[in-house]
């Protein structure tokens, strides 16, 4: 398609998205779930072809020489399916945030005065990889009341298609308009540029993916963007951290798997348990291929074990977003010190803390800069799932509207609302 087919096939679709976003708005509780329910039976019910459609994408995926971790992300298993099919499950059994009229308080002139969650209206989605994005952004759209225009990466073209048949579906099912949630149907990366520079046709702009996609996004879109630019996650040992513990959390905070935003990237240990855990994680890192990329202390206390990949780490190292197995690792002085570094190199997502000592918990909470700051736990946790959230259309290191992970709350917004009797203004 020339670029003007291109604008006209994205000011149709905004039209069509701005449309079906008032009756989404006053769409009943009952009407929503019904469509998320149906949209999980369906993912159940529908496994074999979705899979089908996958296995297409994994294969041109694998054509071209994409990364390993970009192949991961766009892999639909059965587990990954059932977990979205349980989080349209999950939205559907949560209150409905719409309408809900919080804050209310009298003033001397006899007026009540509140506030009203409603719906954004049109938010869009440019997305990587990941196709499970696309239910997941479709399913919090259909309960916030939202319209929605999704464009995922051209890599998951036929899964993307698959799944988004399956939601216009389950709209329909429940007498939704099935324009209410909409696919960017062509791969032209051109159509992205369309829609993030068209205020008329989506109110907010969602990007997921790469920093690149994200760092483009920022710059040329002509709406307001909710993002996060990277996952440079720290895990923090304390000098007071019950030793297994914190071996096993910090394992599963890198090694769990590597190529999500909320991995671990960077491991700082305090010097005085630095000589019983160092050795001990890199142990748990060599025997996973994971390479350890440390200051002058740390590469001390690892070099003699067996088969460690180890490296001298750079400055750069300290800000690097790996996904893959590469963990920056530097010995610190105590808490100042790694609060000081993480909010000097982190990229303020995900950062914790492992420690017996409730105010150096304390103190870490309120000082890391972060969006998720945690306590004695993986930073994989950081995700909407997780957090109770049923699913989650992003994260977001901004500081507003919505930090963290983005659920059904960050997708609505606020208005003022009043209750009155006849009350005039002198």
């Amino acid at each position: 398609m020339t670029s003007t087919d291109l604008q006209a096939v994205i000011a149709h679709m905004g039209a069509a998205a701005r449309a079906a976003s008032a009756p989404m708005a006053a769409a009943s509780t009952a009407a929503k779930n019904t469509a998320l329910i149906a949209l999980a039976r369906r993912l159940r019910s529908e496994a074999p072809a979705l899979h089908t459609a996958n296995a297409r994408d994994l294969a041109g995926a694998n054509a071209a020489g994409l990364a390993a971790p970009l192949v991961d992300r766009l892999r639909l298993t059965g587990a990954i399916l059932e977990t979205v099919a349980q989080g349209c499950e999950q939205i559907a059994a949560m209150p409905d945030p719409i309408g809900e009229i919080t804050g209310l308080r009298s003033r001397p002139s006899g007026i009540q005065v509140g506030r009203m969650r409603v719906p954004l209206g049109v938010f869009g989605m440019v997305y990587e990889s990941r196709p499970n994005v696309t239910i997941e952004a479709a399913s919090l759209a259909i309960k916030s009341g939202n319209a929605a225009i999704l464009r995922g990466g051209s890599e998951a073209i036929h899964s993307n298609l698959a799944l988004w048949t399956l939601v216009q579906a389950a709209l329909a099912e429940a007498g939704l308009p099935a324009d209410a949630v909409q696919l960017v149907q062509t791969t032209d990366r051109a159509a992205v540029g369309h829609l993030i520079a068209s205020p008329q046709a989506v109110d907010v702009i969602i990007p997921r993916g790469g920093k690149g996609l994200i760092e483009r996004i920022s710059r040329e879109a002509k709406v307001p963007v909710i993002k996060h630019l990277d996952g440079n996650c720290h895990v923090y040992v304390d000098a007071s951290a019950e030793l297994e513990m914190a071996l096993r959390v910090t394992d599963n905070a890198k090694t769990q798997k590597y190529s999500p935003c909320n991995a671990a990237e960077s491991l700082l240990v305090h010097e005085r348990i630095a000589p019983a855990f160092l050795p001990r994680i890199g142990a748990l890192f060599a025997a996973k291929g994971v390479q350890m990329r440390g200051d002058a202390a740390a590469l001390a206390l690892l070099q003699d074990v067996p088969g460690a990949k180890l490296a001298a780490a750079t400055e750069l190292d300290w800000a690097e977003e790996y996904l893959a197995p590469i963990i920056s690792v530097k010995v610190v002085a105590g808490l100042d010190e790694a609060i000081a570094h993480i909010n000097r190199y982190g990229s303020h997502h995900t950062d914790a803390i492992l420690t017996d000592t409730h105010s150096h918990a304390m103190r870490f909470l309120r000082e890391v800069d972060s969006a998720s700051v945690m306590v004695n736990a993986s930073t994989r946790f950081a995700d909407g799932f997780e957090y109770g959230l049923g699913a989650e259309i992003g994260i977001s290191t901004d500081k507003l509207h919505a930090r963290g992970p983005v659920g059904l709350e960050g997708l609505t917004s606020l208005k003022w609302v009043v209750f009155g009797q006849g009350e005039v203004r002198g």
